[in-house]
């Protein structure tokens, strides 16, 4: 077993894991600090993603994938550590959330639809003031009010993201379209995307947490919902839609 320390949102953990690769996933987050709390992967928790995949694929009539027992066991971490960061007022999303002078914008919507793409129109548009906290697995922590967007190692297919933070200015919810159109939302609309793109608790007991996060998410940020091709100019209309509040 491997033994190693990381910082994630804000928290120090723990993880016991079966394959050197795991510490290598996690090598910008490792750090030397007292752990606020462990998690340890066992066998049974990469059978159980393995199975969980498996399902998932023939709910939505795709051919079953084939993942190693090694990036099995990077989701089972990303699991265990979410299920704790609950009782530290944190959600892991999917999304892709880039930061601009300071202040940070996230990006979700079903799978294929663009997320990725609309973040690096962002970065073509903004150049060097654009930067990208994460691209698939940010963490969100509510403090004081706000919200904070943290990067992990979870962070796409492309690795783009950093060890950082950013206060969320903006959750946009994208759609594909012909014409590129945002417009605000209130969180009542943006409820049902909100819990299905966050991690929902496997422990039954940490659910009234969960539904108390996903409140204060709602008080903590704007929401918006962006009808988008993918089209340079979609960038121009989300920016300008969402920047000036």
């Amino acid at each position: 077993m491997i033994e190693f320390t990381i910082r994630a949102a804000g928290r120090s953990v723990s993880i016991t894991a079966m394959y050197e690769s795991t510490e290598r996933f996690c090598k910008d987050y490792v750090c030397d600090a007292k752990p606020d709390f462990a998690v340890r992967i066992e066998p049974a928790d990469i059978e159980f993603e393995r199975m969980k995949s498996k399902r998932e694929d023939r709910l939505e009539g795709k051919r079953e994938r084939s993942f190693s027992d090694a990036y099995l066991e990077t989701i089972a971490v990303q699991r265990k550590i979410a299920e704790h960061l609950f009782d530290f007022d944190t959600l892991l999303f999917h999304g892709s959330v880039i930061a601009v002078d300071g202040v940070g914008y996230l990006f979700t919507a079903q799978s294929g639809t663009g997320k990725s793409t609309h973040a690096r129109l962002w970065r073509e548009l903004l150049g060097d003031r654009a930067v990208m906290i994460n691209d698939d697995k940010p963490f969100l922590r509510m403090e004081n009010g706000q919200v904070i967007a943290y990067g992990s190692p979870w962070n796409g297919k492309h690795g783009l993201g950093c060890n950082g933070c950013v206060p969320l200015r903006a959750i946009c919810i994208l759609q594909r379209g012909s014409e590129n159109v945002i417009e605000e939302i209130d969180a009542s609309q943006a409820l049902a995307m909100l819990i299905q793109q966050s991690q929902r608790p496997a422990d039954k007991s940490h659910y009234p947490q969960y539904m108390e996060l996903l409140d204060r998410l709602s008080c903590g940020t704007a929401f918006y919902r962006l009808a988008c091709n993918m089209d340079p100019s979609a960038a121009v209309v989300s920016y300008e839609g969402m920047s000036v509040r």
